[in-house]
């Protein structure tokens, strides 16, 4: 059940004015934007902690733990950021989104709380643990082809579904909302010199970036995506937006075929470089995680610390740990030494 309290904290929220621009007008966060944002969010999602890796030798890494978010990520943030400020007549029909299940949980967990219909498109190759926890939120799920559901993100609209569609990356509300992640870093740990961020859409490494650009210049943000799907890296190699190769992993909360023009058009701005790893890495640093921290997280929730392991850098750094959503059977094959099948 949600708090009442919290409900109705929500319920009043709701209203305040805002122009959702053209993907065209996407600009950079600015810390404002975040700012304004960490008050909306306030008593939807929490503040996590920052916590040092223990690690042997110089590497002196840091995890910012949105795994402990109520739905075990940090998707929480740009979800609510966004419905808190849609006027009600904009909910009247419901909203929906397209996502592989932690976009859609935190888009659920808001339409739950403003007591308004929720459909989650999800690709057929999507978790069932991710969408288990959908369906306990009281969202309807709509399964497309793989294709299908990439193309959503450009063409924002599907026949057939009423209802405002919340964009899981490309919308600035959305950003701004993860951009609430780099004010509580910087405040935590005033000298970072890098932060890690799992590329998927570009919604939370754009939003980070942004902010990071506003307050704290000086402070590099590597995106972090895995070499069965990694477009970031080749499309800012060639100076073009452009769609790779994918093969479905057990990294599902990262890693796209594409990479979509206006989110490269901010990541070539903002984005210091992208990186990608191999499976076995990434599986390593989810055991790490376990073993040292005694933290659970998901593919991409691991996605930074395999890549900081690798990267050559002074001072201290934060991975963002974005999730924890994985399936039980894929994290009892990786923590017994395994790669899961998919």
């Amino acid at each position: 059940m949600v708090p009442p309290a919290i409900a109705l904290a929500y319920s009043a929220m709701i209203g305040e004015p805002m122009q959702t621009p053209s993907v065209t007008e996407l600009q950079p966060t600015t810390a404002e934007d975040a700012e304004a944002a960490r008050a909306r969010i306030r008593g939807t999602a929490i503040r996590t902690p920052l916590l040092r890796l223990d690690m042997d030798g110089p590497v002196d890494i840091h995890l910012k733990l949105e795994n402990l978010q109520p739905i075990g990520s940090y998707k929480l943030r740009g979800a609510a950021n966004r419905m808190l400020q849609l006027p009600e007549t904009a909910l009247r029909k419901g909203v929906w989104t397209a996502s592989a299940g932690n976009m859609a949980q935190g888009v659920a967990w808001c339409a739950r709380l403003a007591g308004v219909p929720c459909t989650v498109v999800v690709p057929q190759n999507a978790s069932e643990a991710k969408l288990a926890a959908v369906r306990r939120l009281g969202a309807r799920i709509e399964t497309v082809s793989r294709d299908e559901f990439f193309e959503i993100f450009a063409a924002r609209e599907r026949p057939g579904l009423e209802g405002l569609f919340i964009h899981a990356f490309s919308d600035p509300a959305v950003m701004a909302g993860n951009g609430t992640i780099a004010l509580e870093i910087l405040e935590d740990l005033p000298d970072v010199r890098a932060i890690y961020v799992p590329y998927g859409g570009g919604g939370l490494s754009c939003g980070i970036a942004g902010v990071l650009r506003s307050a704290a210049p000086h402070v590099r943000v590597i995106a972090c995506e895995p070499e069965t799907a990694a477009p970031l890296a080749a499309s800012l190699a060639g100076g073009i937006a452009r769609a790779t190769e994918h093969r479905p992993s057990f990294v599902d909360g990262a890693g796209a075929p594409r990479v979509y023009p206006e989110m490269f058009a901010l990541a070539r701005e903002l984005i210091a470089e992208a990186r990608a790893v191999p499976l076995h890495e990434v599986a390593a640093a989810l055991r790490l995680l376990a073993e040292r921290a005694h933290v659970i997280a998901e593919g991409a929730g691991g996605l930074g610390v395999a890549v900081a392991l690798r990267h050559a850098h002074q001072g201290p750094v934060a991975c963002i740990v974005s999730g924890g959503n994985i399936r039980a059977d894929w994290l009892s094959a990786i923590l017994s030494g395994q790669l899961p099948s998919v």
